[in-house]
């Protein structure tokens, strides 16, 4: 018999008003999205993939006070779910329901999280505004490309092609590809402002970028599948 995992109570509603907008972008992209949730230390881990963009989007969210660091679990859910638990506008303790959604089979990916601690910040990624034009140069040049080809080749796969070489592509002195930035503005983790902070950090073969309202994961390349610490990361 499962037993069920209280809803968690967050720090304010904005927290609550913060995820679900995030969850609404993972759905956006696969309307049958999971998420993996790792409660401790007074915050909530949310980990999903979009994938679209082949990484690991990772969300957090302070708890309320009375759920210290006592209130602990790890549990893969439906982000649609999910996202009808939330309270959005304060008018009840943080989640709707008295637990969270029933588990889910995890996907692949849930098992392969990014490891909590080692990360090392690295030099040479661009700031925020040069990261916004260059990702604007790379989605009018695919449109560019797109329009460019003859109707026999107007094919997914020959799309694909044109998407692979432009979003592969690393940005600044970094291995970060373009797509991890795509990933980043997509799911609202980058924002339109000049002195908005971003920096890359590195922890073995795991390469995140991360920005005061999440942070995008993935393996460099050559970095193969190993068996990696599954616990609680931070935005």
């Amino acid at each position: 018999m499962t037993v069920p995992v209280r809803s968690p109570r967050f720090a304010d509603v904005r927290e609550a008003a913060d995820l679900a907008a995030f969850l609404r972008r993972l759905l956006h992209y696969d309307r049958a999205a999971a998420v993996r949730l790792q409660a401790g230390g007074g915050a909530l881990a949310v980990f999903g993939r979009p994938p679209s963009f082949e990484v690991l989007a990772i969300r957090t969210a302070r708890l309320s006070a009375d759920q210290g660091a006592d209130h602990t679990f790890d549990v893969t859910v439906s982000a649609g779910e999910l996202l009808e638990t939330l309270d959005t506008d304060g008018t009840g303790e943080g989640a709707r329901g008295s637990a969270l959604p029933s588990p889910v089979t995890g996907p692949p990916w849930a098992g392969m999280l990014p490891p909590r601690g080692g990360w090392r910040e690295r030099p040479g990624l661009p700031g925020a505004v040069d990261l916004r034009t260059r990702l604007a140069a790379a989605v009018a040049e695919f449109r560019s490309r797109d329009a460019a080809l003859p109707e026999d080749r107007r094919t997914r796969a020959e799309r694909d092609l044109i998407g692979h070489d432009i979003w592969s592509r690393t940005v600044g002195d970094t291995d970060l590809p373009l797509r991890a930035v795509h990933a980043a503005q997509s799911l609202g983790f980058l924002r339109p402002a000049p002195d908005f902070p971003v920096a890359l950090l590195t922890a073995g073969a795991w390469l995140r970028l991360r920005t005061p309202f999440g942070s995008i994961a993935l393996r460099g390349a050559g970095g193969g599948l190993g068996t990696l610490a599954v616990t609680v990361g931070t935005a």
